[in-house]
This record gives C-alpha cells, sequence and structure tokens, in this order.
C-alpha cells in the first residue's frame, strides 16, 4: 500500500507537465482571443464608423466657418451663448431636464403604488403604457389637434372652456349691435345707450342686429310690440330687427322677428343705476316708476365675445404644453420599471413597519421611496438623457409663429445644419454641446451600476 506521501508526489508529478506544456491547455489570450477579437470585429466597425467617426468630425468641422474652409476658433461656441434663439433652446433645455423626468417619475412612482391594491390595477397600466407604442411623431400630430384654439376641434380647450362657462356666465348675444341710424350709440365698455331719457306711457324700441341664428335662445318667441303702461312704468321690447328672406320695416316689429330673451337692460340717472330688468321670450321688458327719465343702457355683458379657452401654443405656454404631452408617453414607462422594482421589495419590511405604527404615508415615505431609490435613479437617468434629444414633439407641437419660444438644442442642431440659413459650424457646436451635456448623466449611471455590482 502507498503512503500519503508517494501519492501525493505522484499527483504532483502529474501536474507539473500539464503546468508547463503549453499545448496541453490553451490560454485566455490566446487563440480565444482572436476568435472573441474576430467575432468583435464587425461591431467596432460599425461603432466606429457611425459613432466614433461623426463625433470626431463634429468636433473638427466645429472650430470651421459657415463654408468650412475658414477656422473660426470658439467663434462657433461664443454664438451658441449670444444668439438669442440659441440662448432660448439653452433655456428650454434646462426646463425639459428639470421638469420633464422628475415630474415624469413621480407619476409613475404614484401610479405603480397606487395601482398595486386595486383589481383593475393591471388594466390601468395597460392603457397609461400604451402611449408608448405610438411614435414620438404621431403622438405629436395628435397633440397638435388636442391644443387647437378652436374650442370646437381641440379637447383641452373644449374642457377648459366647459369648466369656464359653468361658472362664469356666458354672454347673451356676442356681436349684437344697434343698426346705425337708431337712437342707440356706445359708451364704452362694449355697453349702448339711449341718447334720450325715457318717459313713462311711452314703449322704448331696442332693435339690435347681428346676433347669428344659433346663438337665439332655442325658446325665443315672436317679439311683440311692449303696451303703454298706465301706472307710470316704463316699457318696452328689445328683438332682433332683422327678416330672414328680406322685407319687413327697419326699428318695427315684424312678424316673425323674434325677442332678444334674457337681454340686460338697466335704468342709468346720474350714472348710477336705478334699475334693471331682463327681457322676456318675446323681449319686452318693464321698468319701475324710477326709471323714468333715465336713459337705457344695454351692458357690455350682453355683448361680449365669448370665452374662447387658452393658448395653449402661445408663447408663454408652449413648452409646457409639450412638455405635458411627453409625459403623456413616458409616465407608463416609469410606472412599468417602479412597479417592477417594487415587486421586489420585501413585503416583511412594510408589514414591519405598520406593525410599529407606522401610517401609509410614512410607509411610503421611509421605506418604500428608500429601498426603490435605485430604480428611481434608473428611471430620472434614463428619461433625462431622453429629454436631452427631445426633437419630433417640439417640431410637430409648435407652430411656426411659436418655435423659437419652443426651441430646444436637438431641434436647433437640425435648423443650423440643415434650414434656409444652414451654418454646419454651429449645428457641430451644439451637437458637442450636447454631447458634454449627455456624458455627467452617464458618468453618473455608469458609476451607480458599478456600486451596484460590487454589492
Amino acid at each position: 500500500m502507498a503512503s500519503p506521501e508517494t501519492s501525493a508526489g505522484k499527483a504532483e508529478g502529474s501536474a507539473a507537465p500539464s503546468a508547463a506544456g503549453g499545448g496541453v491547455r490553451r490560454s485566455v489570450t490566446g487563440t480565444r482571443g482572436l476568435v472573441a477579437a474576430g467575432f468583435l470585429l464587425p461591431a467596432l466597425v460599425l461603432l466606429g464608423a457611425l459613432v466614433v467617426y461623426p463625433i470626431g468630425y463634429s468636433a473638427y468641422r466645429s472650430f470651421f466657418d459657415r463654408s468650412g474652409d475658414g477656422f473660426a476658433g470658439l467663434g462657433n461656441y461664443v454664438e451658441i451663448f449670444t444668439d438669442d434663439t440659441i440662448l432660448t433652446a439653452v433655456e428650454n433645455n434646462a426646463i425639459w431636464v428639470v421638469v420633464a423626468p422628475t415630474v415624469a417619475t413621480a407619476l409613475g412612482l404614484m401610479f405603480a403604488v397606487l395601482t398595486e391594491r386595486v383589481r383593475w390595477g393591471t388594466a390601468f397600466k395597460l392603457v397609461v403604457f400604451m402611449p408608448m407604442a405610438i411614435s414620438m411623431l404621431a403622438a405629436g400630430i395628435i397633440f397638435r389637434l388636442v391644443y387647437e384654439q378652436d374650442p370646437e376641434r381641440g379637447v383641452a380647450n373644449a374642457v377648459w372652456v366647459g369648466v369656464h362657462d359653468t361658472f362664469a356666465e356666458s354672454a347673451s348675444f356676442p356681436k349684437a349691435r344697434p343698426r346705425p341710424d337708431h337712437a342707440l350709440k356706445p359708451a364704452g365698455g362694449g355697453a349702448f345707450v339711449t341718447e334720450q331719457p325715457v318717459r313713462a306711457g311711452t314703449p322704448v324700441r331696442l332693435p339690435l342686429v347681428g346676433v347669428p341664428a344659433d346663438r337665439m335662445p332655442s325658446d325665443a318667441r315672436p317679439a311683440r310690440t311692449a303696451p303703454a303702461a298706465a301706472d307710470g312704468r316704463i316699457t318696452g321690447t328689445a328683438w332682433l330687427d332683422f327678416t330672414r328672406g328680406g322685407g319687413g320695416t327697419v326699428n318695427a316689429v315684424d312678424a316673425g322677428e323674434p325677442g332678444l330673451k334674457g337681454i340686460a337692460i338697466e335704468a342709468v340717472k346720474d350714472g348710477r343705476v336705478v334699475a334693471t330688468a331682463s327681457a322676456a321670450a318675446d323681449g319686452t321688458f318693464s321698468l319701475p316708476e324710477k326709471a323714468d327719465g333715465a336713459v337705457l343702457r344695454l351692458p357690455g355683458s350682453n355683448f361680449r365675445e365669448p370665452y374662447n379657452g387658452v393658448d395653449w401654443l402661445g408663447p408663454s405656454l408652449v413648452t409646457p404644453a409639450i412638455i405635458g404631452s411627453y409625459l403623456w408617453m413616458w409616465a407608463g414607462f416609469a410606472m412599468v420599471l417602479i412597479a417592477a422594482g417594487l415587486a421586489a421589495v420585501p413585503r416583511e419590511l412594510l408589514e414591519a413597519a405598520r406593525v410599529d405604527g407606522a401610517n401609509e404615508w410614512q410607509v411610503f415615505r421611509r421605506v418604500t421611496v428608500p429601498l426603490l431609490a435605485p430604480v428611481l435613479a434608473v428611471v430620472m437617468v434614463t428619461l433625462m438623457i431622453n429629454v436631452l434629444k427631445i426633437f419630433d414633439l417640439v417640431f410637430i407641437i409648435a407652430p411656426g409663429s411659436a418655435q423659437d419660444d419652443a426651441n430646444v438644442l436637438a431641434l436647433q442642431l437640425y435648423r443650423s445644419s440643415f434650414g434656409t440659413d444652414a451654418h454646419l459650424g454651429v449645428g457641430s457646436a451644439i451637437a458637442v454641446l450636447l454631447l458634454l451635456l449627455v456624458i455627467p448623466v452617464m458618468a453618473f449611471n455608469i458609476r451607480r451600476i458599478r456600486r451596484e455590482t460590487r454589492r
């Protein structure tokens, strides 16, 4: 029987040739390295041709003038921070980077947490995520229609006008006016007043024109001449002095002419309103005795233009409006990633916090959010890189008159490089600036990934 020393010696002797002979086991840096390089070569060639070379050429071209023949030094970079249009693009990009990722991540977190406890949470997540399947171009066209100024076409203004008109009474007869030859004259603020004071016993006629047929009250009746009152009251008729099909007598109540139901009439003495009335369905109205000797005024509230909503695509709101369309698309992306991270959170920790007396807000703020911090960082970084290159939505949604106000760096890059007044030097400088803005975000992401790998 062999001793342990003999067996160990044999094992060492058999292992020695294997270690010394290079032909028994291939080294990692030998043939295998060449095979790996062969497989990587096509990808490296494409990477160099499509990424490295364009970056290098853009950096090189950014130091030359419009024609590309004269050396401009840092002149193109100076123009970025002195040209008002490009400065607006830089400012808008800063707004995008701060607002859009933060709000999208907050919405995604809210949706992910709230839909955990409802039965229809999966269906809700599907609906919220669905806009991600739509291209930026299609989303831009959709929201260009949503933000239309006309409430009959734009959904946003249709809702806004509906809410406004619920709390603020709209004008009864916008654009209505007296005939030029009638004894009603403008009084400022869109109002009209009678030239002479009214007297008891003499019915007043207040004919108006310019009321579209679709603005007439549906329950208005044919106008009639108000009878003279014998008790000192002031009576009269306010009607639409227009006969369909022609004919009729000017300043006279003709058959078929409708009364201006609901129009407000005020009696004014010495600059003070002493009595008010509202016309009936047939246009007749009555004022008390104290209106005798007053002038009648039709206040401007009867004739003001209807509320037409908000100019969403105007200079002041175009950037927030476009950010709203971006949130519609990307809140679902944030929600799905955060929901995946939330599913991995240990439920024992949440239950332990509740047992210790924490309410739901405290559990969310002190347990859920800290545990989701890595996922939230991934979402934030991804969206920050995404908004730095935003182009499609701004180009499609912003009308020509407001495109300078909604301008961003990616759009300005396109306009400077391929617009009517192209300057490839400035366009290349903007491209380099965008690259420099992305690098810190990517460096942060790489550090975070390495830190997570070490754990």
